[in-house]
């Protein structure tokens, strides 16, 4: 004798009593463990996945032959009115056979013989999906990958069984009870899927709002984004001047607003209409332009080889709105040619899905010596002399306006963003100031919502 006090989850009604499952039935066994020989007809033979739904299912079941399942009845022989329980796998889910056919069972399967005159058959089941059974099963369920409830933790399962016209009474309440509990279930589902997408979706209103404009005021006392275009054209001019970027890469297109009110796009001598192209208005101090015009594409970084700097494979980035990243320290020797290079104040993002949906993006700060290179599957972005705050254009990469218009090629698996996609998206400008203002109103927002 020994006492058990510590294993009592609760106390009982008077006329109720604590047991072992094994009390209650008279045969306890599972299927074969061997693997038997299939048929194309015969004899059904199921496993955990033909009642994983808690419902016999012999709609995809295979078959064996009449004389194997006669030599497998020998030791296990499911009849009408037994209990199956899933004891691999899928553990702990509990069944009463209610067919008459003959069949054969796997070892995924536990089959259980008891008296109803003792137990009734519902009550059984509603009590084996109880919390104080399920939680017994999880806590004995044995194995990493495919898991296992042995049959002696099954015999072990503590009970709490009532007098046989309670659990009819029972049973009858439950019945009862069933549609209002399953009613609130569908509800519980749906509100719990409404509050894990609620998040996504207002993260996803506040960007569009924020690239129209609409987030924060304009302030006239704020300098033009006319007046940035001038100055990254002056910092293309001088990188040239350096050998640090090619001629070519200094003849923008210039955005603007025609007489009839239209978008035309000049570039060089060619001026076209890309009214179509705009995809909303924007403040009138705001301009419209090609992201490629106004920021650096993966710029290269030029250090000695014994410099100490970060390396970032993908799975360092989080997949998140605010970016985060983490990094492991490598010579710069290591990892300068294959990679993707950036430095401090540049903004990444993903071009491979599904990071790319996922928003997988960061502003690179806190580098080893200011400096790193990571994953080939990066697109890097520098701007030009801080003429464009890097969260707001951090916030534009995870807007649905850039990630959810783009197209990809590759396989199924191994698809990336279209060559040009980033490069000739328009890309809406706002004052410098506005765009501080922006990615602040952001942040600001997304904390007092809890996201």
């Amino acid at each position: 004798m020994v006492c058990i006090d510590d294993e009592i989850p609760f106390e009982i009604a008077s006329g109720w009593e604590w047991c072992r499952f094994s009390s209650i039935y008279w045969q306890l066994t599972d299927g074969t463990h061997s693997t038997p020989k299939y048929t194309q007809s015969g004899i059904p033979f199921l496993s955990v996945k033909d009642m994983s739904t808690g419902r016999l299912s012999f709609a995809n079941t295979k078959f064996i032959s009449e004389e194997e399942h006669k030599l497998l009845s020998q030791r296990c022989h499911p009849c009408k009115g037994d209990l199956l329980l899933s004891k691999v796998g899928t553990t702990g889910i509990p069944l009463i056979i209610d067919d008459d056919r003959e069949f054969s069972i796997f070892v995924s399967l536990a089959l259980i013989k008891f008296s109803p005159k003792f137990v009734d058959s519902s009550f059984l089941i509603a009590l084996l999906n109880s919390p104080l059974v399920q939680m017994q099963v999880k806590e004995n369920t044995r194995g990493v990958g495919n898991k296992n409830w042995v049959l002696t933790a099954i015999s072990n399962t503590l009970l709490a069984i009532p007098p046989l016209r309670e659990q009819q009474r029972i049973v009858e309440k439950i019945d009862i009870l069933s549609p209002y509990t399953d009613r609130y279930a569908h509800s519980e589902s749906k509100i719990s899927h409404l509050n894990k997408e609620i998040g996504s979706s207002l993260k996803k209103s506040i960007l569009h709002e924020a690239i129209q404009g609409k987030l924060v005021p304009q302030d006239a006392s704020d300098e033009p984004a006319s007046v940035l275009l001038q100055r990254i054209r002056e910092e293309k001019l001088r990188l040239v001047a350096e050998g640090k970027l090619k001629k070519k890469d200094v003849i923008d297109s210039t955005i603007f607003r025609g007489d009839d009110n239209k978008y035309f796009e000049k570039k060089g001598k060619e001026t076209v209409c890309i009214d179509e192209e705009i995809p909303f208005e924007i403040p009138d101090t705001w301009v419209w332009v090609r992201l490629s015009d106004v920021v650096q594409v993966n710029p290269k970084n030029d250090v000695p080889d014994n410099t100490l700097a970060a390396f970032i494979p993908m799975e360092r980035i989080d997949a998140t709105y605010l970016s985060s990243f983490t990094y492991l320290e490598r010579k710069w020797g290591d990892i300068k040619s294959g990679f993707t290079h950036f430095a401090d104040g540049d903004v990444a993002f993903a071009k491979i899905t599904p990071c790319f949906q996922n928003r997988k993006s960061m502003i690179l700060k806190g580098l080893p010596n200011g400096v790193g290179a990571g994953t080939t599957e990066l697109k890097v972005l520098r701007s030009y002399a801080e003429t464009i705050d890097r969260e707001y254009l951090l916030f534009f990469l995870e807007s649905s306006y850039f990630v959810e218009e783009a197209t990809f090629k590759g396989t199924a698996n191994q698809q990336r963003i279209i060559s040009g996609y980033m490069e000739n998206k328009l890309f809406p400008l706002p004052p410098l100031s506005e765009q501080r203002r922006i990615a602040e109103k952001i942040k600001e927002t997304y904390i007092r919502i809890g996201l």
